[in-house]
């Protein structure tokens, strides 16, 4: 059967074959989180998505016969490549099924295209960027996914991996069943608390721009040397804070003080895969109504990010942020929660998080790949 390649427009009718292509991939896997067609379609909507403003990207979907068999973006992400003064270009958003002709056809498509503007190194997955899901799941298949963290099915390693992509960074997800506080960590947290004067607090609902701005400051100046980094713009967390309101639960987000100083922040929400898995990629007003009422009554939550400012580091604040969010998800009669992702090579993360009785539990591979000729 012959192998065509097809670009598609991001926007209209015509972005349905990429768009559908998962849905139909993995209906029948038994973890699958079909995530929201219009959530989706916005993501790609360069009206839509500020990440346009600094950004382009290609979709391009592998047909045999007419029937759509793969589909890659290919994503140039300027604010990162002025961010780290390179010229490492990305794919993400791959679905193929076990084709390995079709996978690489797809990543070199992507690699042409990658490097007619200027790079010279292939980076993937990412959708769109390590602010976005980002990843390749190669083991943990055992659990269905946490909010916003990628999912596959095993036979993608092989593809990439045949396709000549190699190891770049594994980033981890560590799991907690159940979560809590033990004495070890009460009475180190209690230590730190006096020794320091911090305090934490519980977002405030009704300052709701006042702390997205708060967390936006923190998270861009804590998280700057870490691997893949990319500055969030005002535009992008505007947008993603509008889209996370309406599951936001103020206890488990937790801010650090010290004075008048607002000095860290863990942020973490409710797991509402739980939800979508439910709803087949389509909200109809049943699904708005049945997040809304279940997102606060989750018994799971994914702590997304933790960030502390410079001067304050090493002084094991996030140790009671940590023990203080632990506390607030009790309270709610939490069973689970994901710490996710973690960089396998941070142990300043993964040691206080081990200590609190959470273990590794999946691991994400991004790739590298030179582009030939580059």
């Amino acid at each position: 059967m012959s192998l065509a390649l097809r670009v598609v427009p991001t926007r209209g009718r015509e972005f349905r074959p990429f768009l559908e292509l998962p849905y139909r991939l993995h209906q029948d896997r038994a973890y699958w989180v079909p995530p929201l067609r219009d959530d989706v379609r916005a993501l790609f909507d360069t009206t839509k998505n500020p990440f346009f403003d600094h950004a382009e990207v290609e979709a391009t979907v592998a047909e045999r016969d007419g029937r759509v068999v793969g589909r890659i973006a290919a994503i140039v992400n300027r604010a990162h490549n002025e961010f780290h003064e390179d010229r490492v270009g990305f794919w993400g958003f791959f679905e193929c099924e076990d084709d390995p002709e079709a996978a690489a056809a797809l990543f070199d498509a992507a690699d042409r295209w990658l490097a007619a503007r200027g790079m010279d190194v292939s980076r993937g997955p990412m959708n769109f960027s390590t602010n976005d899901d980002c990843g390749l799941l190669i083991d943990g298949f055992h659990r269905p996914p946490y909010l916003l963290m990628p999912d596959n099915p095993p036979h993608y390693e092989k593809l990439v991996e045949r396709a000549g992509y190699r190891k770049a960074k594994d980033l981890w997800a560590v799991s907690h069943y159940p979560p809590g506080v033990n004495e070890l960590m009460d009475k180190a947290a209690n230590r730190v608390m006096k020794r320091t004067g911090v305090v934490t607090r519980p977002f405030n609902l009704k300052r709701y721009d006042h702390e997205v701005a708060l967390i936006r400051d923190i998270y861009n100046a804590a998280w700057e040397k870490n691997w893949g980094f990319v500055p969030m713009t005002d535009r992008e967390i505007e947008h993603m804070a509008k889209q996370l309101k309406p599951v936001v639960i103020p206890s488990i987000i937790r801010f650090a003080e010290i004075g008048n100083e607002t000095v860290g922040f863990g942020l973490a929400l409710p797991n509402i895969n739980l939800i979508l898995k439910d709803l087949g990629g389509n909200l109809t007003p049943w699904g708005i109504v049945r997040l809304l009422w279940g997102a606060p009554r989750l018994k799971e939550v994914r702590v997304l990010t933790l960030g502390i400012r410079e001067g304050h580091r090493g002084l094991g604040l996030d140790t009671v942020l940590y023990r203080d969010m632990l506390a607030a998800g009790v309270k709610l009669g939490l069973t689970g929660a994901e710490y996710s992702w973690m960089l396998e090579d941070n142990p300043a993360i993964l040691r206080p998080l081990e200590r609190m009785g959470a273990v590794h539990d999946k691991t994400y591979r991004v790739y590298d790949r030179p582009i030939a000729g580059k």
